[in-house]
């Protein structure tokens, strides 16, 4: 199962390096010229300017107090994703953005660095892992009910992110063996 594993980390760290390219809206909070990172330049934006820029780009921006972005405090959506999650029945997901255990994982190594910087208490990084953990472990058991079952991937639609898309086949490919193993061809 590690080679399963590793093609989920795979699909894991290719997602975010298309998410850290894509897109993002930014509000300029001072002037900056002529700046290059990398392959990427800024020619000129003017303070109070809203502009779209890779995300990677927005991100040092912001990091340098230079910019804002427009991206609602991720902890207000994984806290209302968990109350979701638990309103559902025991094989049912919620729907969750494509995105959102990617900016998942940014938020929780940002807090965790934050935290190792002293900007942040400790307290807040630990509570946002609970509630990040909590939510996984629901999703998971759920995707591992709905794995051994007759459901299918294509079943569920958008409620499947791609990387629990990925692990649910996984899972259904194990369980399958599985079953096959014990009970012989199931003829």
């Amino acid at each position: 199962m590690s080679g399963g594993g590793d093609a989920i980390r795979e699909l894991i760290e290719q997602r975010e390096r298309e998410f850290m390219l894509a897109k993002t809206r930014v509000k300029m909070r001072s002037s900056v010229e002529n700046i290059d990172a990398g392959d990427y330049r800024i020619e000129s934006l003017a303070e109070g300017q809203s502009v779209e820029l890779p995300r990677w780009v927005a991100e040092e921006l912001a990091a340098l107090n230079l910019a804002e972005t427009s991206d609602e405090p991720f902890e207000s959506e994984i806290f209302r994703a968990l109350s979701r999650e638990k309103m559902m029945g025991p094989l049912q997901l919620s729907v969750i953005p494509e995105d959102f255990f990617l900016r998942m994982r940014r938020r929780v190594a940002h807090l965790g660095n934050a935290v190792k910087e002293g900007r942040v208490r400790r307290e807040e990084y630990e509570k946002l892992k609970g509630v990040c953990y909590d939510l996984i472990g629901m999703r998971l058991s759920k995707l591992l009910s709905l794995s051994s079952s007759s459901a299918k991937a294509s079943d569920m639609g958008e409620r499947l992110t791609p990387e629990e898309r990925a692990f649910f086949t996984m899972a259904q490919s194990s369980s399958q063996e599985w079953k096959t193993a014990l009970l012989g061809d199931g003829k």
